[in-house]
């Protein structure tokens, strides 16, 4: 085998991004919180960017950053008037705190490591969030734990409780089978003994159905702590109906058969539909009464509101809590300072540009998102007006072409954003789909037929629900022929069960 080395010429085309070109496409696909916080880490990060305080005159700022390096440095008045009082307050706080105080002070005043000072007489807006911010609650083990130590048991009742109760989800259920637990235990313990005490563990924690199983154990559960509790001689043959369909009956009840429920319990209609009433106020999932889900904060990223004067909407960015941000004066004045070492120099340097690259980037998203608003007002005007049945198809692609950008610009700055409009909150996305066109010509886009068909099926007889085929006829009244395996597909989107589930007896 021979090895030769040698030099060859060929020609290719490539296409690379640049660091500013990636920065600022994942500037123009993140949303506003995850905008702030990205924000905050770049203020954290790089010594030359910092805020426009609220009360600069954004009208005397340069379009770069505002900054004149020969204008003088102006010195408000009031620190001076508040000099004395200042030193004073310093006084105090090292007799307090001692040396302690003295060592968090010392080098503060060091250039490379400046320390943020609040104007006096200023909260503090961060301590005072932190401040007002509701403590993390307690879990939903730690809960039943804490009730568990109050129970009246044996010793060792309760070891095995606790062992147990450390297998409840966040539902509220003990999925974990008993035999794992057995596994997982650090001292002698018997399937019968978790048995034993799963039963006490069940009865004695609130609220009732913690500990359950499964769905029928939950609701049985429940059952059984309003049946014990109940003192209304009229109320307790139902509760004891809601029982038995729930002991023997649930798949019946799942499946909606109704008439066969009545035939094997011996009930009439009446008497099961209060029994289902008393089924419908159980909580399928009663740990989440006690550990609630974290609701997902939704922050628009644009507001849209009509102008009746010009009878047309109007499209504006939200800025929220977002922080305006600029060159540091200082930084800058220093970059051109000759005196500075060349390493020094070139630290100051390279965060200026990645600063510039920051802003620059910024300001790209805001035009490039209300480019792409402003369409999508224009297209979908008659959502606005009338509603979402009267949304309509706009594909990305055409939207791009409008604009002159790449359809993958498109698609990131509408990405995990929400526009506010007198309508509610959507997300961005919701307006760029495909369609059909109705049998008069318009165009309909798929979440407008969707929206037909829901309101179809609200305005149905209870009694006598429609079949998908008779959706499909409905549908086709109103000028849409779709198939009935799409009808089919939408009714599963939208969470409709079939007609033989939505009747009504």
């Amino acid at each position: 085998m021979r090895i030769d080395a040698g030099q060859h010429m060929r020609m290719e085309q490539r296409m690379k991004l640049s660091p500013r070109m990636i920065q600022s496409m994942e500037i123009l696909q993140l949303a506003s919180m995850a905008l702030e916080e990205r924000i905050e880490q770049e203020l954290e990060a790089n010594p030359t960017l910092e805020l426009v305080e609220e009360s600069a005159d954004r009208n005397k700022l340069e379009q770069d950053d505002g900054y004149d390096p020969e204008a003088p440095m102006v010195v408000a008045d009031t620190e001076q008037d508040n000099a004395s009082d200042d030193f004073e307050r310093l006084s105090d706080m090292s007799e307090q705190y001692g040396d302690t105080w003295e060592q968090n002070t010392e080098g503060s005043a060091d250039y490379h490591t400046p320390m943020r000072k609040a104007p006096s007489g200023e909260r503090d807006a961060k301590m005072d969030a932190m401040a007002n911010t509701a403590c993390r609650s307690a879990s939903l083990v730690d809960q039943m734990l804490d009730q568990w130590r109050y129970v009246d048991i044996d010793d060792r009742t309760r070891a095995i409780g606790e062992h147990m109760i450390a297998f409840i989800d966040d539902d509220g259920y003990l999925r974990t089978e008993l035999r794992e637990m057995l596994d997982k235990a650090s001292y002698d313990v018997t399937e019968d003994d978790l048995r034993r005490v799963l039963k006490e563990v069940q009865t004695r924690l609130d609220p009732p159905g913690i500990a359950a199983r499964d769905l029928q154990e939950c609701m049985l559960i429940q059952l059984d702590a309003l049946i014990r509790d109940c003192e209304d001689d009229e109320e307790l043959p139902v509760l004891r109906n809601a029982r038995t369909l729930v002991a023997d009956h649930l798949k019946d009840i799942e499946m909606n058969r109704m008439p066969r429920i009545t035939r094997q319990s011996g009930m009439s209609m009446d008497d099961l539909n209060d029994a289902m009433l008393k089924l419908r106020r159980l909580d399928p999932r009663p740990g989440r009464n006690l550990s609630p889900e974290r609701v997902e904060v939704i922050m628009p990223d644009v507001l849209v509101e009509y102008d009746p004067m010009g009878d047309r909407y109007i499209a504006a960015m939200n800025r929220g809590t977002q922080p305006d941000l600029r060159i540091s004066p200082q930084y800058r004045k220093l970059s051109k300072d000759r005196d500075q070492d060349r390493k020094t120099r070139k630290y100051i340097a390279d965060n200026l540009n990645h600063a510039r690259w920051l802003i620059d980037a910024l300001q790209q998203r805001e035009t490039t998102l209300l480019r792409v608003v402003n369409i999508v007002i224009e297209a979908q005007r008659d959502f606005l007006d009338h509603g979402p049945e009267h949304l309509k198809p706009l594909p990305m692609i055409g939207v791009a072409d409008q604009l002159g950008i790449h359809v993958g610009t498109v698609s990131r700055a509408v990405a995990e954003k929400y526009m506010q409009t007198p309508r509610g909150i959507y997300p961005l996305r919701m307006f760029f789909s495909g369609g059909t066109e109705s049998s008069d010509g318009q165009e309909m886009s798929w979440a407008a037929v969707q929206a037909k068909l829901k309101a179809i099926i609200d305005d149905e007889d209870t009694k006598d629900p429609w079949s998908d085929d008779k959706l499909v006829d409905e549908l086709k009244k109103q000028g849409i022929d779709i198939a009935r395996r799409t009808v089919a597909k939408y009714r599963q989107q939208l969470n409709i069960p079939p007609a033989r589930r939505r009747k009504q007896f």
